[in-house]
């Protein structure tokens, strides 16, 4: 008997298969969530996300504000809203970004849902399939997912312990030219980078901006880490401060306040503006006014500066105690960065071993890391993992820094007996998350 079903070349998983957009084939999983679950059970010390600690926040302070803000304004705040965000947020985000000599103003700002958001936008505007973006090694693992989801052509350039090199970002936009691929963006966490934890050095700083700028490449520096200086007295000065016609600044939120907020912006070029305001419309019509507006209460009515120096004293003991109990346990032949702010400790193991492969026989330890490879877009990585102490109360992170250490010295074992650690299992779990930054 003849269907009338029409034939769709999909899968009895997926009838819609063949439907999808090219696009819909650079959508996959980041490697930081496939473990969640896992990584989630509290027998298991997680290093591996870069959750803040929104428990230190004052909920009782939240709760009334947020009970005030229905009460006195909620006709407002429960309505739509401005694509480019509420104004009295976007003059309060020019104060934040003051703090790092960027002199911004609010007509330039749009407000996203979180810098995640910013990031999506500015890659719609700017990038058709088969551009090219050139990264940082590594990079922000969700930056490589954004990129991949535009069909971009993702081309890493080399970090050092002072960030990322000027001569090698120069080399590398050179190449690109010649080979007739040109680079439109160069994408940089230049502050506690996500994952490496390294700083690009003040001296480099206008070095990298000017090599963008004969280059004509646009620099999209990710900031969501700048205010959480754990050394200096004081925030380093952005990129974005002394080249904003070069510079598209992306903030957030999510690390100084709450991330569950979803709250982040853009300060572009005015022209470039217009067009961030314009995919905003198409992708989301407007934001979420109450959580604008409850931002905007909050550090107009809270002792924000006070709660920031709290999270960084918080943060400060973290991070002491993460590299106290890497120096105490980890094996010879194992290095790590030493961050002067932010989240993250970006951990090399010796050679031959495979953080990947490592990661069932780590979680089977009770702990959780992020291998490597999921900062790369090309699969490195395999010899490095990134660590996270935002989250662990210090003693957590001294037993999980201990469990790590005896996994890597029966790899090393293992290595040293059969020449070299096993490789990973491709149908089994991945890397461990959460990590929403």
């Amino acid at each position: 008997m003849q269907s009338d079903e029409p034939s769709r070349p999909g899968s009895r998983v997926d009838p819609w298969r063949g439907h999808y957009a090219a696009r819909a084939a650079g959508m996959v999983a980041s490697e930081v969530r496939a473990l969640f679950a896992v990584a989630s059970r509290p027998e298991i010390v997680s290093l591996a996300g870069g959750m803040p600690n929104v428990a230190a926040l004052p909920m009782d302070a939240l709760g009334a504000l947020m009970a005030e803000l229905v009460a006195e304004r909620g006709a407002v705040a429960l309505q739509y809203g401005s694509a480019q965000g509420d104004l009295g947020l976007r003059e309060t985000i020019c104060e934040v970004m003051a703090a790092e000599g960027i002199d911004g103003h609010p007509d330039d700002v749009v407000v996203t849902v979180g810098s995640q958001q910013a990031l999506d936008l500015v890659t719609r505007v700017f990038v058709d399939p088969g551009d090219t973006v050139v990264t940082e090694a590594p990079t922000y693992v969700t930056a490589i997912g954004v990129l991949a989801a535009y069909q971009a052509n993702v081309v890493h350039v080399a970090m050092d312990d002072a960030g990322v090199v000027p001569e090698a970002l120069a080399e590398t936009f050179a190449r690109l030219a010649r080979e007739g691929r040109p680079a439109k963006l160069f994408y940089t966490v230049p502050t506690f980078q996500n994952p490496a934890g390294v700083t690009l050095t003040e001296e480099r700083r206008p070095r990298v901006v000017e090599v963008c700028r004969r280059a004509g490449v646009l620099v999209l520096e990710d900031n969501p880490y700048g205010l959480l200086h754990l050394d200096a007295d004081k925030p380093l000065r952005a990129l974005r401060a002394d080249a904003p016609a070069d510079v598209i600044y992306l903030g957030s939120f999510s690390k100084t306040l709450a991330p569950g907020l979803r709250v982040g912006w853009a300060l572009a070029p005015a022209a470039v503006r217009e067009k961030l305001v314009l995919a905003a419309e198409s992708a989301m019509l407007s934001h979420a006014v109450f959580n604008q507006l409850a931002v905007d209460r909050y550090m107009r009515t809270q002792p924000w500066p006070e709660q920031l120096g709290n999270f960084r004293e918080m943060y400060r003991e973290r991070r002491g105690a993460m590299l106290d109990a890497l120096e105490k346990y980890m094996p010879p032949g194992v290095s790590w960065t030493r961050p002067a702010g932010g989240f993250f400790v970006w951990v090399t193991l010796p050679e031959g071993l495979d953080s990947k492969a490592m990661l069932p026989r780590a979680i089977q330890s009770r702990v959780a890391y992020v291998p490597g490879t999921g900062f790369y877009a090309n699969g490195d990585g395999r010899q490095a993992m990134r660590l996270s102490y935002c989250y662990p109360p210090p003693e957590r992170i001294n037993d999980g820094v201990r469990r790590l250490a005896d996994v890597i010295g029966a790899e090393v074992r293992l290595r040293d007996t059969f020449g070299t650690s096993a490789r990973a299992d491709s149908t089994g779990p991945q890397a461990p998350g959460p990590d929403q930054a």
